[in-house]
């Protein structure tokens, strides 16, 4: 692995790309996607938004309640019917799943990253 994009500047991506901390407050399956995801409700602290998000790998109890990274600009997306309105963010596991990315730390829904 290398780190080959080109730089970008940092200025231009802070206030290009609005990411903020939600919670996830639903889970529902979503077998009609042709990939293997979730239906979600995040909440941003006075605004959810649903997304189709890939995080299987956890169990629809366990992310209930977890605080996650998201894009919430990228405008909405119809995936299978089904309007994905936010990002939720993650890496690639190793074995096809995915790990979201949270805060180290509670903080307020809604939180806008820096």
């Amino acid at each position: 692995m290398g780190i080959d994009e080109p730089d970008i500047d940092p200025e231009t991506f802070l206030s290009d790309v609005e990411m903020r901390i939600g919670e996830v407050v639903s889970v529902e399956d979503f077998p009609e996607a042709r990939k293997d995801v979730y239906k979600l409700e995040v909440d941003f602290g006075g605004e959810t938004r649903q997304s189709a998000a890939g995080l299987t790998r956890y169990g629809k109890d366990d992310l209930v309640g977890r605080q996650v990274v998201a894009v919430t600009n990228l405008g909405t997306v119809n995936i299978a019917g089904f309007e994905s309105q936010c990002l939720v963010t993650g890496v690639d596991d190793g074995d096809g799943g995915v790990v979201h990315l949270q805060p180290e730390s509670e903080v307020e829904n809604g939180s806008r990253i820096y």
